[in-house]
């Protein structure tokens, strides 16, 4: 079940499995624990087996039908990014002198979880990370490394809603009046994965500017890895309270669109909002 998770890298697999079964319990119940525990395998081993770990990794972009060292979870994730099919020739070419001048640079190729990436995002990182040091590429190569690792766990695993501990909050401040936005209606909708795209429901924000009721999304089949997208009626909201707004209101609705990348985390989206301006984060 694990020894794919890190490319070509079944060591990481082994290490684990010996050090839990050394012991008489273990502590890990979710996925996030599951992933830290294989991160830190990787982190704590020798610098020549993180050089080989990374130059496990075949070429972004390669064309599948030209090599025979993708492992099938390379093979899947570049096939559903799109990267393949969607290059030009004039793209390919480009990607193929850089992925080349790239390992020149480094010693190992560029390497990018690209399941969730354009091919602007991928040459966008490409041409701006072939001019760093290695040292500085050799960190972020691990990092990508493990945001490898870490999606290709959410696909071999089924989770279970007792394993999710995950949850979304929403909270809006009005920054016209100095109070939290109350009675303010929303609405959330998953935009991927496609299969369960659509409308997850629709808020009303207490007298603390909170969803009233709790949680949009709270654990289990709910918390599902996507991309989700916030709708707030701000001129409905700004009209009940009289708050002057243009004929035409310069904010109508306001959709924030976000992703929730690990189903045991907690999201909170907070918004700030006046007739004139907004602003969000990631907050906690």
């Amino acid at each position: 079940m694990l020894g794919g998770i890190y490319e070509h890298s079944e060591w990481v697999a082994h290490s684990f499995v010996a050090s839990t079964t050394t012991t008489t319990s273990t502590s890990i119940t979710t996925m996030t624990q599951l992933a830290n525990a294989l991160k830190t395998i990787v982190n704590d081993a020798s610098k020549e087996q993180k050089l080989q770990l990374l130059q496990a990794h075949p070429d972004l972009c390669q064309k599948v039908s030209t090599t025979t060292t993708l492992s099938a979870d390379s093979q899947d994730e570049q096939a559903k990014s799109g990267l393949q099919s969607s290059l030009t020739d004039t793209e390919q070419e480009q990607f193929t002198k850089l992925n080349t001048l790239y390992k020149q640079r480094f010693g190992f190729p560029f390497i990018l979880a690209v399941r969730n990436a354009t091919k602007y995002t991928v040459l966008a990182a490409l041409q701006g990370r072939v001019t760093r040091t290695r040292e500085q590429e050799f960190q972020t190569a691990l990092e990508q490394v493990h945001n490898i690792a870490w999606m290709r766990l959410l696909t071999k695993f089924n989770l279970q809603a007792s394993t999710c501990q995950g949850f979304l909050t929403c909270h809006v401040l009005d920054t016209a009046n100095g109070c939290p936005a109350n009675n303010m209606r929303i609405q959330l909708h998953r935009l991927v994965p496609a299969e369960s795209a659509g409308l997850v429901g629709t808020f009303v924000t207490n007298q603390d500017g909170r969803l009233e009721g709790g949680p949009a999304l709270k654990g289990g089949q709910q918390m599902i890895v996507g991309v989700y997208e916030w709708t707030f009626y701000v001129a409905d909201y700004f009209a009940s309270k009289g708050t002057y707004t243009a004929g035409t209101p310069f904010l109508d609705t306001i959709p924030i669109r976000f992703g929730i990348d690990n189903p045991d985390d907690h999201y909170h989206v907070p918004l700030l909002v006046s007739p004139w301006s907004f602003s969000t984060y990631r907050g906690s």
